[in-house]
């Protein structure tokens, strides 16, 4: 191995004659490592990587395969791979602004679309927008300078909190307890247990297979936004505040 990178939510290892390997663990996708000698793992696994220290595996679970590999040769084809994100340690808050703003999407979706942020996923989303004191159905194209600015001192005290935080947990090791669930979160994953700001429970919006944790009380203004599936169910029986909620 030559080199290392990310590319958005990828993970690129460099090898010779500028071939590289592309790794999109998406949802359940993980890596491990064995130093040479060690066991591998019984589980399931898709790809393995022999190296002169050790072994580098590929493993998914569920019965979904989401996860993927790409082999390209060149710059030009590594390049290929980015959905052209920027990266928002590296941008002012100008162009952060601008991109932020140049669709029309819910704060949520425009954080998690990896064609105008990069690296950004669903559970620090989370955890950035609780931060900012923003409602994640905000729409982009209404949200005032000064919640821009919030939002973009959240993603740039959030990002390297929970990077050092993660480094920290791993301890100079491969990191294997990979997971978007983690007890000192803020939001991400809480449903109904208290925020940690004001002690309001914690609330979500299903989609699909996935969800968005959000605090009523420090984001919306105590306005309790509508979780498709159970508010279909209870239609005119779904609270729309938290006082009716509680």
């Amino acid at each position: 191995m030559l080199e290392l990178r990310r590319v958005g939510k990828r993970i690129a290892i460099g090898l010779d004659e500028e071939l590289w390997l592309v790794f999109h663990l998406m949802i359940a996708g993980r890596l491990h490592w064995f130093d040479s000698g060690a066991v591998s793992t019984r589980r399931a696994v898709l790809a393995r990587l022999e190296f002169e220290n050790g072994t580098l595996t590929l493993t998914e679970a569920g019965t979904q395969r989401r996860a993927s590999l790409h082999l390209l040769q060149g710059e030009a084809a590594l390049h290929g791979q980015d959905p052209g994100g920027i990266e928002i340690l590296q941008s002012s808050l100008e162009q952060f602004a601008a991109r932020l703003r140049s669709r029309n999407h819910t704060l949520k979706r425009a954080l998690t679309d990896p064609k105008l942020f990069s690296g950004i996923g669903n559970a620090y989303s989370d955890e950035i927008l609780h931060a900012a004191r923003l409602s994640p159905l905000m729409l982009t194209q209404r949200i005032d300078d000064a919640s821009v600015a919030r939002l973009y001192a959240a993603i740039r005290e959030q990002l390297p909190l929970w990077t050092d935080r993660l480094r920290r947990l791993a301890a100079g090791d491969f990191p294997e307890k990979v997971t978007a669930f983690r007890p000192d979160m803020a939001v991400h994953g809480r449903y109904r247990l208290p925020c940690p700001v004001c002690g309001t429970p914690v609330q979500r919006i299903r989609y699909a297979t996935n969800e968005t944790n959000y605090c009523a009380r420090c984001q919306t203004e105590g306005r309790l936004l509508a979780d498709r599936a159970v508010s279909r169910l209870l239609k005119q029986d779904w609270p729309r505040t938290l006082d009716a909620f509680e």
